[in-house]
């Protein structure tokens, strides 16, 4: 079985506006595209991607075409769980205190790059940047 993860919304943007072919972000998109880990999404997380991608800034990188393309492979090929009712107050932005609690109610890895995540104190799902994802994959 494939390992679980939850990728915060921003590790998807970050892979899509970046210029390397080897960054993290992509390695780590690619890595879930493949199959090779398997994606946990929740219908909040989807909400979020697909709000954050139809912002008009990002045309620059994805068309509004490719950008619900995405979202529905991910809809498709995720393991899909319910949202988190009332997730507790754990971290700095509150907006992100659902990606705890599904990452927990999954049992899944947390795939982040932000900073209010990953400083988290206390009790808190494992949390990686697309990098350590990376290192826990190799071989």
């Amino acid at each position: 079985m494939a390992l679980r993860i939850v990728v915060d919304p921003n590790v998807w943007i970050a892979a899509l506006i970046t210029d390397k072919d080897d960054a993290a972000t992509v390695l780590v998109a690619r890595a879930v595209l493949a199959g090779d880990v398997t994606a946990v999404v929740s219908p909040h997380l989807l909400a979020e991607l697909a709000s954050v991608l139809a912002r008009p800034k990002l045309r620059r990188w994805i068309t509004p075409e490719d950008a619900a393309a995405l979202v529905s492979d991910l809809t498709a090929i995720g393991e899909p769980h319910a949202d988190p009712a009332d997730p507790p107050a754990r971290c700095r932005d509150p907006k992100d205190d659902y990606l705890v609690a599904l990452a927990e109610a999954a049992g899944a890895l947390l795939v982040t790059g932000d900073g209010d995540l990953l400083e988290m104190e206390g009790p808190k799902p494992p949390t990686v940047t697309p990098r350590g994802l990376l290192e826990l994959l190799r071989p």
